[in-house]
């Protein structure tokens, strides 16, 4: 703790024993509040899936199942098509994410660190598009991708009307920028000193400095286009080529709800996944950048 910082408990009385009584047992309990909160809905998802249709809707709800359906989970996986519209889904993610990563990297680079004439009116500009609602702009999005200007080109019920839009992500564009700003000028001097481009050092030398954020904005555009609704349910009116988002919500009305359930559970496997394997560089990422130097 440093000199001057003013708590709710001084130090002196933590450091008593009754002190530490106390601290640890208001962090304990409000630890296993927070982790309750996040993890039951969770359960009751995962074991309403197992249970039968009328125990699933019986009031006062069980806790446990009293007879094990795990046939629930294979019921979704056939009767929904899952590996149909998760294979659309991880196509149309991993498409956003590349297109994202290539075009929003290339722009912060250029307006951190190449200064373009305009560069901060380019910036506002892009900033400002944060400050509109995202319902705003699904109309003027829909009108482009189905007549797409110049070339007069329809995109619904194509990958790329999630693919093109992905890439004007304003949040992620300046996430990048604000890293890039962080770096240190002597290394990127050193680099063109002996020879590099600007190509070369944004590839050899700023890619590899910036794999923390460039973790982050991976993750979140793969969670973006995973958890998007409404998107994929204008432009992709081939149920054979709708996301796992969208194909849940259309076949719902088909299937008992301890199928929906266990669908939903096998919907949300791979994020919590990509979660539990890149915790550490999600963490790495989101305080990265923070402090200069």
């Amino acid at each position: 703790m440093t000199p001057g910082t003013r708590t709710l408990i001084s130090p002196a009385a933590l450091a008593r024993p009754r002190g530490k009584a106390l601290y640890w047992t208001v962090f304990t309990t409000v630890t296993v509040l927070f982790a309750l909160a996040f993890l039951f809905p969770v359960y009751w998802m995962v074991t309403g899936a197992l249970k039968s249709p009328d125990e699933v809707a019986r009031t006062p709800p069980t806790p446990l199942p009293e007879h094990w359906h795990p046939g629930g989970y294979t019921d979704a996986w056939e009767l929904m098509e899952l590996p149909r519209h998760l294979g659309n889904t991880v196509v149309q993610a991993a498409g956003a994410w590349a297109f994202q990563l290539v075009f929003c990297t290339a722009a912060a680079y250029s307006l951190s660190k190449l200064r373009p004439a305009f560069g901060k009116v380019v910036l506002g500009g892009i900033l400002a598009t944060l400050m509109v609602p995202a319902q705003a702009l699904v109309v003027p999005k829909y009108l482009t991708v189905a007549d797409l200007p110049l070339i007069h080109t329809s995109l619904l019920n194509d990958p790329l009307a999630v693919w093109l839009p992905a890439v004007a992500n304003a949040f992620n564009l300046y996430l990048l920028k604000r890293f890039f700003d962080q770096l240190p000028r002597e290394v990127l001097e050193a680099a063109e000193i002996d020879g590099a481009g600007k190509l070369r050092v944004l590839w050899s030398v700023v890619l590899p400095m910036s794999r923390p954020v460039l973790g982050v904005v991976s993750i979140f555009a793969l969670v973006a286009v995973w958890q998007d609704f409404l998107w994929p349910l204008m432009v992709f009116s081939d149920t054979g080529k709708q996301p796992i988002s969208v194909a849940l919500v259309q076949l719902s009305q088909n299937v008992q709800l301890t199928v929906l359930l266990a669908a939903m559970v096998i919907a949300s496997i791979p994020m919590v996944a990509l979660f539990l394997v890149f915790q550490r560089h999600i963490i790495a990422g989101i305080g990265a950048g923070s402090t200069k130097g």
